[in-house]
């Protein structure tokens, strides 16, 4: 990895910034030294403007693919065509992964987004090494592949184009309804068998998603993402999640419903993670929005943990324990039937793969 690094801002604001998910800029955990705001004593009054602006850094990595083995996840590949994620969602569990980078977990991990301008052609050359195995690729596994900037990038469009000319199955997490701009690809593969795609639904309430996620779209323009995925006939999920208890969590069964209703065959949920930096994040957006609830959201959450704010242990870390998180489970598994969702994956076909004869990042032009 060999991302540009700039010096971390570490003054705390906790002050909110319209449009951003946080205005706090926590020091980066492996850094020794930091700065922190202080009263000068002037008072002077902050300028209207100076709202943060977003700034893309060109990543050189000479890799794409990044294997997974841990148990609690079902896919073994996935492609991140972006680090970082301009939508802002203050729980999101991947806002520590920007401290690898030099940066902030926090404004820096909404403002500071790595892309990979190699992405097609580090793909085609991975695909094409003769030890490669073809099963499921996923995008959006860590951060959101149809955010912003996806809009001008295309990252996500060239990365589906070569995995339909290969013949390698797709898996899409969005919260964006950025993804109907490649339904022709989605569709084309899906009748290949090749293409599945889930729709993140964290709340149907406009406001509370607001405040959570600023920059994705709005509740109703995903579930109207969900209709037209499906009429396209193109595999579609909805992942009601993450739940926060006490937030979001009375929602589930009506979120799963109205997912129903616009066309998602199948249904995944997990409790919120707060690893790292993620925790005083969050417990900053509950003391900036949600006050009079804080310390209850808080202490549901120690209560799915085991005493703690995060639990980092495979088989734990995204399901909890506890009373709570089984009411959870049993609600959930009960909606899920009442509302005629699977809970499961279709089933992509990876027998279709294969190496285009004329590749270039094979190196040469086939003979025959």
């Amino acid at each position: 990895m060999a991302a540009s690094r700039v010096q971390v801002n570490s003054e705390i604001s906790h002050g909110a910034i319209k449009g951003r998910g946080t205005a706090v800029n926590p020091p980066n955990r492996f850094e020794h030294a930091h700065s922190e705001a202080f009263d000068d004593g002037w008072d002077l009054p902050e300028e209207e403007d100076a709202k943060p602006q977003t700034t893309l850094i060109r990543d050189a990595t000479r890799s794409i693919i990044t294997r997974n083995d841990s148990p609690d996840i079902a896919f073994a590949q996935s492609v991140n065509p972006y680090r970082g994620c301009e939508h802002g969602c203050i729980y999101c569990f991947a806002r520590p992964s920007h401290a690898y980078l030099g940066f902030s977990a926090g404004l820096d991990f909404e403002t500071k987004i790595v892309f990979k301008p190699e992405a097609t052609r580090l793909l085609e050359k991975e695909l094409s090494r003769a030890g490669y195995k073809p099963s499921v690729i996923v995008l959006g596994s860590n951060t959101d592949p149809y955010q912003p900037v996806e809009r001008t990038l295309g990252l996500t469009r060239a990365i589906l184009d070569v995995l339909e000319r290969f013949g390698n199955p797709v898996g899409i997490v969005t919260k964006s309804a950025g993804v109907l701009r490649d339904a022709d690809i989605l569709a084309r593969m899906a009748q290949r068998r090749l293409a599945r795609v889930y729709i993140s639904i964290t709340t149907l309430d406009p406001a509370l998603a607001r405040a959570l996620e600023p920059r994705a779209a709005s509740p109703a323009r995903r579930l109207a993402a969900i209709g037209e995925l499906s009429a396209l006939g193109i595999p579609v999920g909805v992942m009601a999640a993450p739940m926060i208890p006490g937030v979001n969590d009375t929602e589930l069964e009506t979120i799963l419903e109205e997912a129903a209703k616009a066309g998602a065959r199948s249904a995944h949920t997990t409790l919120v993670r707060l690893p790292h930096e993620l925790a005083p994040l969050f417990t900053d957006w509950l003391e900036q929005h949600l006050p009079g609830r804080a310390s209850h959201v808080l202490s549901l959450i120690r209560q799915s943990r085991a005493g703690k704010l995060n639990d980092p242990d495979f088989h734990s870390r995204f399901t909890g324990s506890g009373p709570y998180v089984e009411m959870l489970h049993q609600r959930f598994a009960r909606a899920v039937k009442q509302f005629g969702l699977e809970d499961g994956d279709t089933m992509l076909d990876c027998s279709q793969f294969s190496v285009p004869r004329a590749n270039p990042a094979a190196g040469q032009l086939s003979l025959f």
